[in-house]
């Protein structure tokens, strides 16, 4: 699925146009990156919860030059499915 097709979605089920669908699917998108980019913590009952944590320094292997390389600390973003999406499966 593509955001187009959520904007689809939004459009079928509602009286809304293509436009205005797809303008609130960015809406709702562009506030899910920037509240990451605060490093909030985004709960979305019933669907998922999503977290920016550290990520620890290590070693990795460059397969090419058969040497070990560093990989830097950072963070990453974890994906929490809520418990209606883990029972989908």
């Amino acid at each position: 699925m593509i955001k187009n097709d959520i904007a689809l979605a939004i459009e079928k089920n509602s009286d809304l146009n293509r436009a205005k669908s797809l303008s609130i699917v960015e809406s709702i998108l562009t506030s899910l990156k920037d509240a990451l980019a605060r490093e909030e913590k985004i709960e979305i009952r019933g669907f998922a919860s999503l977290k920016v944590v550290p990520k620890k320094t290590g070693f990795g292997r460059d397969i090419r030059r058969k040497k070990q390389i560093k990989i830097s600390k950072g963070k990453r973003i974890k994906f929490r499915p809520g418990q209606e999406l883990k029972n989908l499966s």
